[in-house]
């Protein structure tokens, strides 16, 4: 037994036409054909969440270099 899912458009003529892989021998199969109640939808696209916190303006002056951040021997 096998399971091809797939979204279909249905026209306005209510016909389905579906066309299976080579690998399905003709002849006489069963077949089960469900409808979802609500029409599919694309998969809305990952929105990502981050948490923020504001915390003002940037100090005047603010130095984020390497050298000003750390000491000499670079630590």
């Amino acid at each position: 037994m096998r399971t091809i899912e797939l979204t279909a458009v249905i026209g306005d003529d209510r016909q389905l036409v579906v066309s299976l892989p080579p690998d399905i021998a003709p002849g006489t199969h069963r077949v089960v054909l469900v409808i979802e109640e609500a029409p599919a939808t694309t998969p809305a696209a990952k929105t990502w969440h981050f948490p923020v916190i504001d915390v003002g303006p940037w100090p005047e002056g603010l130095s984020l270099r390497r050298e000003d951040m750390y000491g000499a021997d670079g630590r």
